[in-house]
């Protein structure tokens, strides 16, 4: 006879007055006067009616001296130099391969603008362009930094650092890139066995931790040996915590997911995305967080 599971509504627990509080940021709709003073500059997602500045978007309002732009809290990607990024290529063109990275435009990775297998450093050849791909073809995922950001928006990517190039076995999560927190670096080997690559992008990569990091291999040779059941687990774990986060709205950076892990051990990985489930870890993580800052 199968098994019938039965989930009974329960009475939502108080959020603690300080997590209400724990953000004042001012937040806008499209529409709303942002300000009457005349003296702003307009930035992004502002226009200027009736002498007063009016968001175009609805999100955070961020001021940089006299200039006011409004950051959308759900949008497409846009690019900025020296933002690392997680992509698939969608096509190799002659000298360059096409990389989507959740952005409005198709970015660019030059052929130039890559480490050759080995860290050759040389002038790209004849042979190089017919050998694009032996490189990187069409489907495959990449990490890379944003070189350069073109005047139409489209991104120019590079990968000239043996800590970027082609990834090998894990899975991706796809999120909004407002939800990831921009900090130093954003390759992290997590305590729990597992590593994540936190893409600017809104593209977050989820793989077991290497034992050894493969040097001269220039970021082309993906490890395709099995995958232990225990790492599968964990990373299995570790996605379900991340939508859980996103689901709650709550910023993605390593200390919030190591927190969400932790806060989901005592449940099975399936029962994570259980909204009951999901609300309690996520307002655990929360008061570890604010108890952090303090």
């Amino acid at each position: 006879m199968a098994a019938i599971e039965v989930r009974l509504p329960v009475a939502r627990k108080l959020v603690v007055q300080s997590l209400a509080q724990g953000s004042d940021k001012h937040l806008v709709a499209p529409g709303d006067t942002i300000t009457t003073d005349t003296g702003y500059m307009r930035g992004h997602g502002t226009y200027m009616g009736d002498e007063k500045l009016v968001a175009s978007v609805a999100g955070a309002v961020e001021r940089v001296n006299k200039l006011i732009c409004v950051k959308a809290l759900k949008t497409r990607y846009n690019g900025e130099v020296g933002d690392i990024v997680v992509g698939r290529v969608t096509e190799v063109q002659q000298k360059r391969w096409k990389v989507e990275t959740n952005a409005r435009l198709d970015s660019v990775l030059l052929l130039s603008s890559m480490n050759l297998p080995g860290g050759e450093l040389r002038r790209r050849s004849a042979e190089d362009e017919l050998a694009m791909r032996d490189y990187l073809q069409e489907g495959d995922l990449i990490s890379a930094e944003v070189q350069a950001v073109f005047s139409d928006g489209a991104v120019s990517l590079h990968t000239r650092s043996l800590k970027y190039g082609k990834l090998g076995q894990g899975v991706l999560v796809q999120v909004s890139p407002s939800l990831v927190k921009r900090q130093k670096t954003h390759f992290h080997d997590l305590p729990c066995g597992a590593s994540v690559i936190l893409g600017n992008n809104g593209f977050i990569w989820i793989y077991p931790t290497p034992e050894q990091k493969d040097e001269e291999a220039g970021g082309f040779v993906t490890n395709l040996e099995p995958v232990s059941l225990h790492d599968r687990e964990v990373i299995s774990r570790l996605r379900n915590c991340i939508l859980a986060l996103v689901a709650q709205k709550l910023m993605l950076y390593d200390t919030s997911i190591v927190y969400c892990y932790e806060a989901s051990l005592p449940h099975q990985i399936k029962d994570i995305l259980k909204p009951e489930v999901m609300q309690e870890i996520v307002l655990e993580t929360r008061q570890r967080l604010l108890e952090l800052e303090g």
